[in-house]
């Protein structure tokens, strides 16, 4: 059993990869809900619905979020109706999020409610909410703290910010079923996600940090030189006093990880380092990215 942490579309690519080797039983994924949100009615949760999708063979792996060939209807009514939207959500995915809703008003954990909707799409692959509890990433700015989703999707990552804070201020309990895909893992991967959105609420969570202590850890980084591969992890690294860059990531993950992976193209010296082809571009970069890593085993 390998286990993934997830966030993003990084590691979601080095799955896509995985699934070319492994079995789907064999894979575990605890996947980031700090960028959850209750948005026109439903509830997204966006990492997990990307890594669900995926397994499902139904992701929109151009934009690696959403359903692939979705239809848009209901957003272009409601775009007309609500002005102020600012997420282009298709028909397909949204009908995911309206039961998501309806399941969690209702008392439904949900670890439950994800088990249930993988379920539903012939998902064998273990994905699990890293926890039943809301732990939601804002930032600081001029004007006030806003949501991560409305920081990224609606100024795409341009307003200044001075800080990422997360609500509530106390640390989420990771649920008995992610203490429990840690322990049973050979290796635990984290992927190349958003070190600070993406993988620092996993980290967060009450328990992973010790259980992580007792596995061999492989990660990989998402930056080659100063830039992340996609997405605003530059910006979210310096306002959290770290370089940006691989030599930030290893900081930030400390003595988590036993193995350290970075491009081979990175200009970042980070010592002891396993250099690798990390730019997934076709889904066999990602196969032999994660070939490559089994034999660190």
């Amino acid at each position: 059993m390998i286990t993934f942490l997830s966030g993003g579309t990084g590691t979601p690519k080095l799955l896509e990869g995985a699934r070319n080797i492994l079995p789907d039983s064999e894979i575990s994924v605890i996947v980031n809900t700090g960028e959850d949100i209750w948005y026109q009615g439903g509830h997204i949760s966006p990492d997990v619905d990307t890594v669900m999708y995926l397994f499902a063979g139904l992701l929109n792996t151009d934009t690696w979020w959403g359903v692939r060939g979705d239809s848009f209807l209901t957003h272009e009514v409601l775009s007309t109706l609500l002005p102020d939207a600012y997420m282009s959500i298709g028909d397909r995915d949204r009908a995911v999020h309206i039961a998501r809703a309806e399941w969690l008003k209702n008392g439904m954990t949900l670890t439950r409610v994800t088990q249930h909707l993988c379920s539903h799409f012939g998902v064998t692959a273990t994905i699990l909410p890293m926890s039943d509890s809301p732990y939601t990433t804002y930032v600081r700015t001029a004007k006030g703290d806003i949501h991560f989703q409305e920081y990224w999707v609606r100024y795409r990552g341009s307003t200044e910010i001075s800080a990422v804070i997360h609500v509530p201020d106390e640390q989420p309990p990771a649920t008995p079923e992610v203490t429990l895909a840690i322990r049973k893992a050979d290796v635990v991967i984290i992927g190349p996600s958003n070190p600070v959105t993406s993988i620092l609420p996993i980290l967060s969570c009450t328990g992973v940090r010790e259980e992580l202590a007792q596995k061999k850890v492989i990660a990989i980084s998402p930056f080659i030189g100063d830039g992340p591969v996609s997405g605003p992890a530059a910006q979210l690294m310096k306002t959290m006093e770290y370089p940006a860059d691989s030599t930030g990531v290893r900081a930030l993950y400390a003595d988590l990880v036993d193995v350290f992976i970075q491009d081979e193209r990175d200009t970042a010296q980070v010592p002891g380092a396993v250099r690798l082809d990390t730019l997934m571009k076709t889904p066999a970069i990602a196969e032999h990215l994660m070939r490559e890593i089994l034999t660190r085993l």
